[in-house]
Formats: structure tokens, sequence, C-alpha cells
């Protein structure tokens, strides 16, 4: 059978869906190539203008590329050192937290004994069902547990040497894709690597900004509440705040939980929420638009609805990568005439319609022209 133009709505619909199946059914098949890739290619274009700037100054390709490399890692390696002090600190107060835990949790049967009309004996019965139910899945978890680490350290050496390459064949992979097509959809080829790497520089660095902002206001919130762990708490929100809608939800619910063990004053739990959710309401309203937002945006049930399938394909990795990879499929759709329909269903005419100021900045560095020395390698 043979779609085309003159096909009825439901046929060209199912084919649709059809080949959307197959798409997500080898992202998750192929999840451990895929995934180290496509972070590679975000790191590879946040680091080109490093690049870029370091050849500049006569330094050769090869060695530019390693240098943006390592300063890379170098401001990783930081970030998860930091990370690692303060869960350190926070491991060794596990017993206090679990004495607290049991205060609470014996303080909740009581109440459901009084309110409920459940006993002690039923509650601890329904327990210890759930206790061998997780007993008799413990292998397996253990198992899923061992490969996530597995696949954790395989992506931490494969996207080094895939950025590495990426740098380094840039130019022939652009030759490549522009050869693929016809003559004819070279200025549209052109529009899609053009605002791909724009789009992705300004949402890598306005991201990177905006999350040291809000790190830094949920942290200052938490040590002047008195809360401990204030740091640790403020930056764990602050990158969990990167997964939209989720993230947020998540982090102030794993927050009030630990301190309600680690405090007595319940207000406290109180101000913890009122302090997330404010910044985050200043940082939805005032920061995304102005440091983060460009002409691309995705509308709010399209990015909830991509994060959850992203997760669900492909764990978290999918929930940091749902939203670029979202905006690249609209910057797609817009410039293909039969897949405008859907760019305009992925998008959200209705807010940021203007675009950031750090994006215009990007822009205009990223339409200056080239010089000699690039133009001639790029022939």
């Amino acid at each position: 059978m043979i779609i085309n133009n003159q096909s009825p709505f439901y046929v060209k619909l199912g084919f649709s869906f059809l080949v959307i199946f197959f798409i997500c059914y080898f992202i998750n098949v192929a999840q451990n190539i895929l995934i180290p890739f496509a972070f590679a290619c975000l790191l590879a274009v946040l680091l080109l203008s490093v690049v870029n700037f370091l050849e500049s100054y006569k330094v050769p390709h090869a060695i530019a590329i390693l240098i943006s490399i390592i300063l890379a890692i170098g401001f990783i390696a930081g970030v998860i050192y930091f990370l690692s002090s303060q869960i350190a600190g926070f491991m060794q107060d596990i017993p206090s937290i679990k004495q607290h835990l049991n205060e609470h949790f014996v303080s909740l049967q009581n109440w459901i004994k009084e309110k409920l009309h459940i006993s002690f004996e039923e509650q601890n019965e329904y327990l210890n069902q759930q206790a061998e139910k997780l007993k008799e899945t413990g292998t397996g978890y253990i198992s899923h547990t061992f490969f996530s680490i597995t696949e954790a350290v395989m992506l931490l050496i494969l996207m080094p040497i895939y950025t590495f390459l990426l740098l380094f064949y840039k130019d022939h992979i652009r030759k490549f894709l522009f050869a693929v097509f016809k003559n004819e959809h070279a200025p549209g080829v052109k529009n899609v690597l053009d605002k791909t790497k724009l789009m992705i520089r300004s949402y890598m660095v306005g991201l990177l900004i905006e999350m040291a902002i809000v790190a830094t206001a949920n942290s200052a919130g938490l040590v002047l509440l008195g809360v401990k762990y204030a740091i640790f708490f403020g930056v764990l929100a602050a990158v969990l705040n990167l997964i939209p809608y989720i993230g947020m939800f998540t982090a102030t619910l794993f927050t009030v939980l630990v301190s309600l063990t680690t405090t007595d004053n319940t207000s406290n739990i109180v101000w913890i929420v009122v302090i997330f959710y404010s910044i985050h309401i200043v940082d939805i309203n005032f920061l995304m638009p102005k440091i983060v937002a460009s002409r691309l945006r995705i509308n709010a049930l399209i990015s909830i609805l991509g994060v959850i399938i992203g997760g669900t394909l492909t764990g978290i990795s999918g929930l940091f990568l749902s939203i670029p990879a979202i905006a690249f499929l609209k910057i797609v759709c817009d410039e293909v005439e039969e897949l405008k329909p859907w760019g305009l269903l992925l998008g959200d005419e209705t807010t940021y319609s203007k675009k950031s100021k750090l994006y215009k900045k990007l822009e205009k560095i990223s339409l200056k022209p080239r010089s000699k020395s690039n133009k001639k390698r790029n022939g």
C-alpha cells in the first residue's frame, strides 16, 4: 500500500502513529548507544564556542577540542565533588534520621488505630506482606541497580570520546547532511542546523545560569530557616528543577520528609514549601523568559508528556533530554511543509513569544561572518 497526499486522513494518521511507535521502540532498545551520543551532541554544541575561541589564537584544532573537553570535565567533576561532600555529611546522620522516622511512624500507626480503627497487628501484618513481596523482587532490583551503575560508567567513558569526535569531524558531518538531501532542500537543511545549534546553545547556557541563581536562592532561604543540609537541598532542588513541572515537586517533597526527621519545628515545613514554590514562581515567570526562553517554545502539555515518555523509555537520562529533543523536533517540523501541523501542536504561541536577551546575543554571535581560515576549512 502506497501512502501519498491522496490517501484518506485516517490512513495517514495511522501511518504517523505507527512511525512514532517504531521510533519509541528503537529508542528504548538502543538507549545504551543513543543516550551517551545525545549527551555528547549537547556538550559538543556547548563547547563549539570555546573551541572556536581557542582556534582564533592559533591553537591547533585537535588540541583546542581536547582543552575544551578537559575544562568541561573539570567543571562537572567539581559539581560532583561538591554534591558528594554534602551527601557524606548527610549519610553520617542516617541513624538519627532513622530514629526520628521510627517516632513519626509510631505516631502515624497510633493515628490510624484511633481514626480508622485498624489494630497494630493488622497494620504489621500488611507491612510484613509487602516486605515479602519486596524480597521476591529483590534480586531483580539489585540486578537493575548494577546495570544502572554500569550504564552510568559507560556514559562517563563514552561521552568525552563522542564529544571529541563530533567536534573533530563537525565539518565532515555537515557536508554529509547536505549531500544526503537534494540541492533544493539545502536552505532548509541549513536552517535546521543553524537553529538547532542556536537553540541548544541558548538553552544550555541559559539553563546553567538559571540553575546557579535558583540554587543560591534556595540555599539562602533554607540557611535563614536554619534547615540542616541547607546547601545540599538548595542545590538538589535547582538540579531537579531542570525536569519541568515534576522536578520541583520531587525536591520539595524530599526536603520536607528529611526535615521532618531533623527538626521539631513544624512551621519550618510550611516555610520550606513557601520558599521553594515562591522561588519557582519567580523562576518560571521571570528567569525562564529572560534567561532561557527563545523563539522556540514548547507548550506545557507536550513538555509534561515528553518528560514522562522520555523517563519511561530511557530512565533518568530521558527526563533531562526530553525538552531539547522536542525542541529539535519542532525545528524540523517548522521547516518541512508536510510536518508544519505537528510543529504547531508542539509549540506554544500564547506565552514567551519574544526572544530572550541571551538568545539575541547568541544569535548575533552565530550570524557574524566567519574568518577566512574557517571558510577555507569548511570549503
